[in-house]
């Protein structure tokens, strides 16, 4: 399906049901009801207020592993509806400048959003090893001066990755290693690649196999890796990096659409900066992703059947999004359309 049709598509905004406003000009999209998406929400993982939550559910749930990527994709776009349909665009150089002038504008959550939000964070950390101890430390700053605004002391990114998985059908360990920090599922992966195991995902070089959505796209800073063979070699050390689930490759517009958690503190959809070769076959024609210390270096492929590219077009969360014209604008600019 090309990309017009999304265009069209997430400019037919609802807003009747489910659409409630958050700041002027911006709104989010409750979560779906189960006969359309069935998860249990983060926010139903814990119990409590800030500074009182704790975890009363870590379980995943068994689902077709036919169904998995497509899934995956749902679940991605549901939680970026929920967070405010926030779009951070990272294909240009300047745009990763802490002089960017986007930055002022990409703020974090502000104060009753972060408080309308934080069990359903707290819910990601849930289904992780070290929800316990995360959510003690995290009562803790929020019995501090700050109160209930304090931003959360440790980064999610990583435990969102490993709620969507769970949600998913991705349930066990040997499948997908949900962990606080990438590099414990990055380094599964990688090893896939030499070793017979039952990992979901297997890592490549961007470029060796078609990004498809429902793959993960890593990148590293600390070490500042460009290759699976750069990570091979340091499998188990620490290192700060960051996944996001791929949900389009937008060959026309030369970018690639992922969704990722933790990104300016909420779950937000990023278009990153894609270089095509000039090849008629989709799978080889994708380069490179990325830019400066951004650009990927490890693509997790699913072991899972392919689907469409049309995935954010044909998920429940946009197809809610199709009957009415309001918010035409809003949305518009925040894809760059």
């Amino acid at each position: 399906m090309p990309i017009s049709f999304l265009k069209k598509s997430v400019f037919f905004l609802i807003t009747t049901i489910g659409v409630t406003s958050v700041a002027q000009g911006q709104f989010f999209l409750d979560r779906l009801p189960s006969e359309k998406l069935n998860i249990t929400a983060p926010s139903k993982r814990v119990e409590g207020k800030p500074g009182e939550l704790n975890v009363i559910d870590s379980s995943c749930q068994l689902y077709s592993s036919s169904g998995v990527r497509r899934r995956i994709v749902n679940i991605a776009i549901q939680e970026w509806g929920f967070f405010g349909f926030n779009v951070l665009d990272q294909t240009h150089q300047t745009e990763l400048s802490g002089r960017n002038t986007q930055r002022s504008q990409l703020s974090r959550l502000g104060p009753s959003e972060a408080l309308r939000l934080a069990d359903s964070i707290a819910g990601y950390w849930s289904i992780t090893p070290d929800a316990g101890w995360i959510l003690r430390r995290q009562n803790g700053i929020w019995n501090g001066p700050n109160g209930t605004a304090a931003r959360w002391r440790d980064p999610w990114s990583a435990a969102f990755i490993s709620w969507v998985m769970c949600e998913g059908g991705v349930n066990e360990m040997d499948q997908f290693h949900r962990a606080i920090a990438h590099h414990v599922y990055i380094d599964q992966a990688i090893e896939a690649r030499v070793t017979d195991t039952n990992s979901a995902y297997v890592a490549h070089d961007v470029g060796e196999l078609p990004i498809e959505p429902g793959d993960l796209l890593c990148s590293a800073r600390r070490a500042a890796y460009r290759s699976i063979a750069d990570r091979a070699q340091k499998i188990g050390d620490g290192i700060r990096s960051h996944c996001d689930i791929a949900i389009k490759v937008d060959e026309t517009n030369e970018r690639v659409l992922v969704i990722g958690g933790n990104v300016r503190g909420a779950v937000r959809l990023k278009l990153l900066a894609a270089t095509f070769d000039d090849k008629e076959e989709s799978y080889a024609s994708v380069r490179s992703v990325g830019l400066g210390t951004r650009t990927i270096f490890a693509h997790l492929k699913l072991r899972a059947e392919p689907i469409t590219g049309d995935a954010l077009e044909g998920s429940p969360t946009i197809k809610t999004l199709m009957n009415s014209e309001e918010r035409f604008a809003w949305l518009r600019g925040r894809l760059a359309f």
